[in-house]
């Protein structure tokens, strides 16, 4: 049940995860694990503001990104990913989104299927991968490609799910494409 405090909105919403975490810290120490989270963190601010795409909440050594706009929440993506892959940080980074109507719960909390099934992707991502559902292919920038990966099982959901991998297309595509 529902109070007037809560609303219901659509939104887009990406998880982001550093990949081996758990093992970093332990083989590396807390202090280097602090260093690569501040890094992380200090990317996705930048990156995320520059699309004005909102940084809802950190999550460990992951965060959840949110937007009303679905064209910025994917250009935000893979410019995080882009951003991190050059960065040289020693951890892959994957991540996973989806959209759709969700309840603000309190004004600052997201309740619904769309949050879940992007965080579920995220973690079904491959190191380097950023999964979506497919309805998210039509906000996919020229700059990057939509390959299908088709109906998966995802954990708490009844029926399976399209998804896509979506990533930043090569020097030679980008070429062929111009």
């Amino acid at each position: 049940m529902c109070d007037n405090r809560d609303m219901r909105v659509e939104r887009s919403f990406a998880f982001l995860d550093l990949c081996g975490f758990t093992r970093f810290t332990d083989v590396h120490g807390d202090e280097e694990a602090v260093l690569a989270l501040t890094q992380f963190r200090n990317l996705v601010r930048e990156v995320a503001s520059s699309y004005a795409v909102r940084v809802d909440k950190w999550l460990g050594d992951g965060v959840m990104l949110v937007s009303p706009t679905r064209r910025r929440l994917v250009e935000a993506n893979l410019a995080i990913m882009a951003r991190f892959e050059a960065s040289g940080l020693v951890l892959p980074l994957r991540g996973g989104m989806a959209v759709g109507p969700v309840l603000l719960l309190e004004g600052d909390d997201y309740v619904g299927s769309a949050v879940n099934l992007a965080a579920r992707l995220c973690a079904k991502a491959a190191p380097g991968e950023l999964l979506a559902t497919d309805v998210l292919s039509s906000d996919v920038p020229k700059s990057a490609e939509v390959l299908a990966v088709g109906a998966l099982d995802v954990s708490g959901f009844a029926d399976s799910v399209e998804v896509v991998r979506i990533q930043a297309r090569s020097e030679v595509d980008l070429a062929v494409a111009g």
